[in-house]
């Protein structure tokens, strides 16, 4: 009899693994699509490493996450512009910036057509992953637990991004 559940469990597991592998969207959608011929997805990944200091390229193309509380980024209040540390495009003004208290450079806004989405099931249960649109570097998840007006936290990882100040 323990033999039946345990075959069972396993059969059951296996069948629901199944399904959400089926209903995982592929890839990046749509949004990346504007910048899908774009020079910056033909860099090797040998490159990469070359132009990414250690953390910055685990995070951006390893899809890793820096410890909270460490980004110098968290204490920036001056005006400007949250690029991607990987090709510059800016991802996120500073007025949408706000301190979420999660440890990570937090946002209610980003620049929706610089930013692609997808599924991630890294930790067992579906997140929103978003990267730049542009060269595909991982930057962080989004969240429904944000302020007004939009509800998001973008929670990004502080070295997958540089700062511009106006």
């Amino acid at each position: 009899m323990r033999q039946i559940l345990t075959d069972r469990r396993r059969l059951l597991a296996g069948a629901s693994a199944l399904t959400v592998a089926a209903c995982a969207p592929e890839g990046a959608d749509a949004q990346d699509s504007r910048y899908a011929n774009s020079p910056w997805r033909d860099i090797s990944e040998a490159e990469w490493r070359r132009r990414l200091p250690g953390l910055s390229y685990d995070v951006l193309r390893r899809e890793a996450t820096e410890r909270p509380f460490t980004s110098p980024l968290n204490d920036e209040k001056r005006a400007g512009t949250y690029v991607c540390k990987g090709c510059e495009l800016p991802l996120f003004r500073s007025e949408w910036k706000y301190d979420s208290g999660t440890g990570w450079p937090s946002f209610f806004r980003a620049i929706e057509t610089n930013v692609g989405k997808k599924t991630d099931y890294a930790i067992g249960i579906p997140r929103t992953e978003y990267h730049c649109a542009r060269c595909l570097g991982h930057q962080g998840h989004v969240f429904d637990d944000g302020p007004r007006p939009t509800g998001k936290r973008w929670c990004n990882n502080g070295v997958a991004l540089n700062f511009r100040p106006t």
